[in-house]
């Protein structure tokens, strides 16, 4: 199939399937005219590489599971500890997150946000008190 059909059918955009095929996560076949020419296993990658993606892992960490899903002989535990260290990573970055937006929650609950030129949440991002 062509590289439209096989966009439609995997749900990515032209673009990226030539970027993962120019970083080799994918080699497509060519086609008597030169044209890619892609097979239901191609389609197959490219959905598990979007799926990959959407769940936050690299591009590198996506080679990796593509090798771990070739691998015939692999043991799950090998799959497992890239998820769990992916796990961890975005646990890591909730916990910072949660930690941002409690600091801007409570930097913006004691503005008053009103006329007067004193704001606690200048003084706040300044480290103090606002130079005047």
């Amino acid at each position: 199939m062509n590289i439209g059909l096989a966009a439609e059918k995997s749900g990515l955009p032209p673009k990226t399937i030539r970027y993962y095929e120019d970083i080799g996560l994918l080699t497509a076949d060519r086609a008597g005219n030169g044209y890619r020419d892609y097979s239901l296993t191609d389609v197959h990658r490219l959905r598990f590489l979007k799926r990959s993606r959407s769940l936050g892992f690299s591009v590198e960490e996506c080679r990796q599971l593509l090798s771990l899903y070739d691998d015939k002989t692999r043991e799950s535990a090998e799959v497992k500890a890239v998820a769990e260290a992916k796990l961890d990573e975005i646990e890591k970055k909730l916990a910072e997150l949660i930690g941002l937006r409690d600091m801007l929650k409570e930097l913006v609950s004691s503005c008053h946000g009103d006329h007067r030129p004193d704001c606690p949440i200048i003084e706040g991002l300044s480290g103090g008190k606002a130079p005047r």
